[in-house]
């Protein structure tokens, strides 16, 4: 009887195929709408440390700290999910982080002391966003996709960028003419209004709507949900990290999120504002990243379908140090043309090293890639939450962001090297095999 099913669903699913548009792309497309949508509460931290400073007298690396509790939970988070969504499904687990954030974000409003900051903004949004991380592109990539994986991955991570070129205009001009607070309810509506997509459109398995994989040559049964979630995600790490690659992979992600989301989506709008750049100015520049942050996350993507992902994060990691090194110099009252080309620079490279990364964890870890991606992910945010505390602590010591800027630069190249030296495993062997 099961064999017959099966049968039967897998010439449903051919069926439906020919001269249609298969339907991980509408997946993919849902998932990406989502990512964009919820990355408007990521777009707002750099925005809020001078408004919240100014209004509560609060120091930098106070603010700083929540911002960093938040990072932290974002990666630390992420592992956890990607296994809660073997067990419960994909549309639940994100449904549910959505509505997470935007309570979260609104409850902001009405606080008044720091450690309401670190509760509502560190805690709350940290635990939602951190179940909607690159984790989740990963786990849609995996399940819906077996050609096109790194373009798909590609797109699915230029999502975040997508949301940071329409939200941040927007919120930094409402943080600098009405104050942060309907910034704050912004992000809160923007997280609610994508749950009706979320749970309407989302599917967890092609096998729910009797679709083989986009590529697949076989039809794939969705798998039983997986118990204990947290059970497996940690016996994944352990046994994870008894590798060489693994260690390597975390190293360069901590980088990675030291030199983006933890240095200059911190602090690059205050930086800019302490050389007396307006803050709309500054805000549009991390929106102009975001642009060819698409660019370059799309076209490594592709890049990674074709060549050795090792030699390609070498190379982003090493282009991203240099133009780190300049970038005290290019900080000044006024837009000019150098600044934009660091601009551009460093958007294709903001988050290119994604669709590598998770093709190594790929390539080395097989099915549990999603879960080891988590916390390769968790490295990166780790490394990012670091970075965003140090920064406003050197701030408030030195009065300026010159030494961070160098010392992430000089990451950066640590980073290149130890891409290099990761050993290739061509067959992947299953870490949660008993």
């Amino acid at each position: 009887m099961t064999q017959t099913t099966e049968a039967a669903v897998q010439t449903s699913g051919t069926e439906k195929q020919p001269g249609r548009i298969h339907r991980a792309w509408f997946v993919a497309a849902v998932a990406f709408v989502t990512i964009i949508g919820a990355a408007a509460f990521r777009s707002l931290p750099g925005l809020l440390i001078d408004p919240l400073h100014d209004d509560f007298g609060w120091s930098r690396g106070t603010i700083s700290a929540a911002v960093s509790v938040n990072l932290a939970l974002y990666g630390l988070t992420a592992p956890f999910a990607a296994a809660l969504m073997d067990r419960f499904g994909i549309r639940r687990v994100v449904a549910v982080a959505l509505t997470v954030i935007a309570v979260g974000s609104g409850l902001t409003v009405w606080m008044t002391a720091a450690w309401q900051l670190m509760l509502y903004w560190g805690l709350l949004v940290g635990l939602g966003s951190g179940s909607m991380a690159l984790a989740f592109a990963a786990t849609v990539t995996n399940r819906w996709f077996t050609e096109r994986r790194g373009l798909v991955t590609g797109i699915l991570t230029a999502a975040s960028a997508s949301g940071q070129l329409i939200f941040l205009p927007v919120l930094s001009w409402m943080v600098e003419k009405h104050d942060w607070r309907p910034a704050a309810i912004t992000v809160a509506l923007a997280a609610l209004a994508v749950v009706p997509f979320v749970w309407l459109l989302l599917r967890d398995h092609p096998a729910d709507v009797g679709l083989k994989p986009y590529g697949a040559q076989e039809f794939v049964p969705k798998p039983a949900p997986v118990p204990g979630a947290a059970r497996r995600t940690v016996k994944v790490l352990f046994k994870a990290a008894r590798t060489g690659p693994f260690w390597l992979l975390a190293g360069t992600f901590a980088i990675c999120g030291a030199s983006t989301n933890g240095l200059i989506q911190t602090h690059f709008v205050p930086a800019a504002h302490d050389h007396g750049m307006p803050v709309t100015a500054a805000a549009s520049l991390l929106a102009v990243i975001g642009v060819f942050d698409v660019v370059g996350t799309v076209a490594s993507g592709w890049f990674t379908d074709r060549f050795e992902p090792r030699r390609l994060l070498a190379v982003y990691y090493a282009l991203r140090g240099i133009s780190l090194l300049f970038l005290p110099m290019l900080l000044a009252p006024s837009v000019h043309p150098p600044m934009l080309f660091f601009i551009v620079f460093y958007g294709l490279d903001w988050v290119a090293t994604v669709p590598p990364t998770v093709a190594l964890c790929r390539e080395q870890y097989g099915d549990d890639s999603a879960i080891v991606f988590g916390w390769v992910l968790a490295s990166h945010q780790v490394g990012a939450a670091l970075i965003a505390f140090l920064g406003g602590v050197a701030r408030d010591v030195f009065g300026t962001y010159d030494m961070v800027w160098y010392a992430s630069g000089a990451l950066c190249a640590a980073a290149a090297l130890m891409a290099l030296v990761i050993r290739r495993r061509p067959v992947p062997v299953p870490l949660a095999a008993a």
